[in-house]
């Protein structure tokens, strides 16, 4: 899993609430296994009209916000059924990190095994990130996970809150295995010990 240290990006205003893990990824793209490919069919039925071209007013369709990083979002985001594809649609998309006041609580872990900051902020700090996003491809933010900050394109500083355990995974790219694998010496040591004294096991 890609390290998360300090990311400097365009970020993307999506002003909707309740956006939902099917208009994330639709459940017709959810017959793969693989983590890579789903960018193309991220927020599809917003992004595309039905003959598969793109939608206009669609803000990742905007020149100004086809190379965003950042998502900046209404309430209550990842919400509906638990698909990890959710999050590997929008990293595989190029999202490293979503702001919202509020996440669906599955959504937001998988967040953190697959890569991706989400950042729970304020209403008035959401409308202060919404309002630097709109600024198109002049929007550009920086979000530093080690000191738990974002800073605007206008110098304005908000400070996060992060779970330790989820900060230390992202900031060292670990996910559930790169997470067991630290352990891989205590690991070793406990099979050759076991294969010792029960070789029956």
């Amino acid at each position: 899993m890609e390290k998360f240290e300090k990311l400097t990006a365009i970020a993307a205003p999506m002003p909707l609430i309740n956006i939902d893990t099917d208009m994330i990824i639709p459940k017709q793209f959810l017959k793969t296994i693989k983590r890579t490919g789903l960018g193309v069919s991220a927020f599809y039925e917003m992004r595309y009209n039905l003959d598969g071209s793109n939608k206009p007013d669609f803000v990742l369709n905007k020149e100004a916000y086809k190379d965003a990083n950042i998502l900046v979002a209404g309430d209550n985001f990842g919400c509906g059924s638990s698909r990890e594809h959710a999050p590997w649609a929008l990293l595989d998309f190029g999202i490293r990190c979503v702001i919202s006041t509020s996440f669906a609580d599955i959504f937001y872990n998988n967040c953190f095994k697959n890569g991706i900051l989400p950042v729970i902020v304020t209403e008035e700090q959401l409308r202060l990130l919404m309002k630097d996003a709109e600024k198109g491809s002049n929007s550009r933010m920086v979000v530093d996970l080690e000191n738990q900050n974002i800073e605007t394109s206008d110098g304005d500083v908000i400070t996060f809150d992060v779970d330790q355990h989820s900060k230390h995974c992202l900031i060292n790219g670990l996910d559930d295995i790169g997470l067991t694998l630290e352990k891989v010496v205590s690991i070793d040591a406990f099979e050759t010990k076991m294969a010792q004294s029960a070789p029956w096991v």
